[in-house]
């Protein structure tokens, strides 16, 4: 190569590098402040990716409640504290509504299903998945019938351990998986058959190494990483895995299918298929289905019964919450089986339910979300297509709302006259067009299996053992691995 060539190269490069700077001082012009990103890292290790959600709370501290980070190339903004969520995902809930496009799950689900889906694609998966859940019960008898089933299970199998020490993690997990399995597949599975225990396994190692900090640089960095050994390359085993087990599941439907006697929603599902009708060609094909129930199954089954394993651990950890949560149920309900109407009479028990989400903080940065459009929002410019995360962990300590944002304080949810007290910020199912579509039943669950769970049993701890409130490192915030005594309550 000759020196004219060479000359002329490195012309063409500083070039392209000057309108490349300029295009992003023009697009970021008045964007939100943060912190100075590093070459080609940005603040990635100022995050600390174990935890993220409190590096960028401590952040918000300098820099408001609207700042930006950068992973890799891409530019994030934050949002902290109720109010601006809430202006953000109600208020401006078009601007700031859309998903994403994620690489790992664009490789996964390939935008399909709810969660990272978007245009009308989501909207008929939204809509057609609240409606057939309404259908088969949820917030109606039917699915209440269908938990207080299942919370009677698992007492039988707490009982089995006769007062001595186990680990809850199995058990919880297979006993809410069961709700949303038999709503989705219409089946319900006994806690030792190998396909649910195959199924709930998948499901909570996929949960635990989404959290590690190679995984969660993924999205960031997709074309170096996704060459390179690590946790992702078993995050793509698993999750086809989990889909082969789907799709066998509805072929096998599909030849059995009755339409005029659906049972499921995968059977409410393939008789769409059937209808013949333009959407149904456009949107209610296999891959949409196979991400839709795999979105059920996870976020179906990961937030309630990691909520169920908190409330546990927290009331070993605090005996006298659990002596008025007993109290309570012994004179509200007796020895009755408790019932979703029963609610309204238990302000106590309902507000340490409430306290137990709150101080869990299961999703704390939410779902990421994305900007449709440029918007203009509380005095900053933000250009279209960039990630915004709605930090949810903000919300729920703050201490606006909270007067003990980070101890287990029950009396948050509870007036001066011990009346359930209504907390506009306790939002643990986020807000706006993209809140949890399962938010009814997963209230219902946890009424029920908790309050079926403490008139059967006192939890204590197991001799010397030492009850740790920090979250396991995963993707949301689980507690840690541990073992309980479930003594029955004559």
């Amino acid at each position: 190569m000759d020196l004219a060539t060479i000359i002329l190269a490195i012309a063409i490069i500083l070039i392209l590098a000057v309108v490349f700077k300029k295009n992003q001082l023009d697009r970021y012009k008045n964007f939100p402040p943060g912190p100075k990103p590093l070459p080609i890292l940005g603040n990635a290790l100022q995050l600390d990716l174990s935890k993220p959600h409190k590096a960028l709370l401590e952040m918000s501290k300098k820099y408001g409640t609207v700042f930006s980070v950068q992973l890799g190339f891409d530019k994030l903004v934050v949002l902290c504290g109720y109010e601006t969520i809430k202006d953000a995902l109600v208020n401006h809930a078009d601007e700031f509504s859309d998903r994403p496009k994620l690489e790992l799950f664009s490789k996964t689900t390939k935008d399909h299903g709810l969660i990272f889906a978007n245009g009308e694609n989501w909207k008929v998966m939204r809509r057609f998945t609240l409606s057939t859940l309404r259908d088969y019960g949820m917030g109606k008898k039917g699915i209440e019938n269908k938990i207080m089933e299942e919370a009677s299970c698992l007492v039988q199998a707490f009982k089995a351990y006769g007062g001595k020490s186990f680990d809850n993690l199995q058990l919880i997990n297979t006993a809410v998986a069961n709700i949303i399995v038999s709503t989705v597949i219409g089946v319900r599975f006994d806690y030792e058959d190998p396909t649910i225990v195959k199924l709930v396994n998948l499901i909570n190692e996929n949960i635990r190494l989404l959290g590690s900090r190679l995984v969660r640089l993924y999205n960031s960095y997709p074309y170096l990483i996704h060459w390179m050994p690590g946790p992702h390359k078993k995050v793509f085993v698993n999750m086809k895995e989990l889909h082969d087990f789907i799709r066998a599941t509805f072929t096998r439907q599909r030849k059995e299918l009755d339409v005029n006697d659906q049972r499921s929603l995968v059977d409410a599902y393939l008789a769409k298929q059937q209808e013949g009708k333009q959407e149904s060609k456009l949107y209610f094909h296999d891959e949409n289905l196979i991400a839709l129930v795999e979105n059920l199954f996870t976020a179906g089954m990961e937030t309630t019964s990691t909520s169920l394993r908190w409330g546990l651990l927290l009331i070993m950890k605090y005996p006298e919450i659990q002596k008025k949560v007993h109290s309570e149920i012994e004179s509200v309900i007796g020895s009755a089986q408790p019932q979703i109407e029963h609610r309204k009479q238990m302000p106590y028990t309902d507000a340490v339910i409430h306290e137990i989400q709150r101080f869990g903080d299961i999703v704390p940065g939410s779902a990421p979300h994305i900007t449709s459009q440029d918007v203009t929002f509380r005095g900053y410019s933000i250009p279209k297509g960039t990630v915004v995360i709605p930090l949810l962990h903000s919300v729920l300590r703050e201490e606006e709302y909270f007067k003990k944002p980070y101890e287990f304080y029950p009396e948050h949810f509870l007036d001066s006259e011990g009346k359930l007290k209504k907390i506009e910020a306790f939002i643990p199912f986020s807000i706006g067009k993209r809140s949890c579509a399962g938010e009814t039943l997963a209230k219902m669950e946890l009424f029920l299996f908790f309050t079926t769970l403490l008139q059967n049993f006192t939890f204590k701890a197991p001799p010397g053992a030492v009850l740790d409130l920090d979250p396991a490192l995963a993707s949301t915030n689980g507690p840690k691995s541990y073992e309980l005594c479930a003594v029955p309550r004559s």
